[in-house]
Parts: C-alpha cells; structure tokens; sequence
C-alpha cells in the first residue's frame, strides 16, 4: 500500500493578488523562511511560496464573496515549527510586521504542549503557528 508522506501543495484563492502578495511576503518570505516564485496557469497568475516541504499557492479568485471558515471548505490552515520558543518568536516578528497575530500561548485543552498563535489573511483565511508537539513526534517516530 501506497503511503502519503506530506502535503505536497495547497492552493488559495484571493481577492487581491497585490494585496496578498504584501501579506504573504511577510509572513511567508520574511518570518517563515519560504521561497518565492511566479508563474502563469490558464491565463491566471500564481505566486508560489515553498519551502522544502510543501508549496502554499495563491491565485487570484472568479467570484468576490467574504471566506466563512464555518461553511464547506477550508476552516483553517495550520503551520508547524519545531518548539513553542518558535511559536513565541513567530507570533512576535507577526505583530512587529503589523499582522495582527494573537498572543502565542499554551493551549493545554488541545494537547499539554500545544503552543499556538493565530491570524488571518486579507481574506479572512484562519491560518496557525504551532509547535512540533511531543504527541506527532511520537506518532512520527513509532508508527
């Protein structure tokens, strides 16, 4: 049996191509580390963010209307680093970048070491920071 190993790529669509490129710069280029390319699928442009695990894709979108993150589809999308010290970190270069991320913290009612911050994209899309927990690791290593 075949086993998936990853994520290979997410696509997100958005509203203002400009306006998410600023943002994810930020986040994507200049906090997380990702490289960054460009490139032209059926007419449409597409910037590509990658590090050497997945691509995050954005793609400007058809229609206008407002991301719910309680309808079908997407809730949120969640990025791991290796420790809470991470976390913290990431959480502050956000708010220093003007994103307004919240506090990073520990959130024991998801798991004892659950250190998460929280933001959002220009277009509403719920995204996350949180720690490489003990309990991935585990499964990880003892699968």
């Amino acid at each position: 049996m075949s086993e998936v190993i990853g994520i290979d790529h997410i696509y997100i669509t958005v509203s203002d191509m400009e306006h998410a490129e600023i943002f994810y710069d930020k986040v994507l280029l200049n906090i997380l580390d990702f490289r960054k390319n460009k490139f032209v699928l059926n007419g449409d442009p597409h910037i590509q963010y990658f590090n050497r695990h997945f691509g995050y894709i954005i793609r400007p979108a058809r229609t206008q209307t407002i991301h719910d993150p309680y309808a079908p589809g997407l809730h949120h999308f969640c990025f791991r680093v290796d420790s809470a010290d991470d976390v913290i970190s990431i959480a502050e270069k956000l708010r220093e970048a003007g994103i307004e991320a919240s506090e990073a913290k520990l959130y024991p009612e998801y798991a004892p070491d659950y250190w998460a911050t929280y933001f959002t994209d220009p277009d509403g899309i719920r995204l996350e920071i949180t720690n490489y927990r003990l309990e991935r690791q585990e499964r990880y290593n003892n699968w």
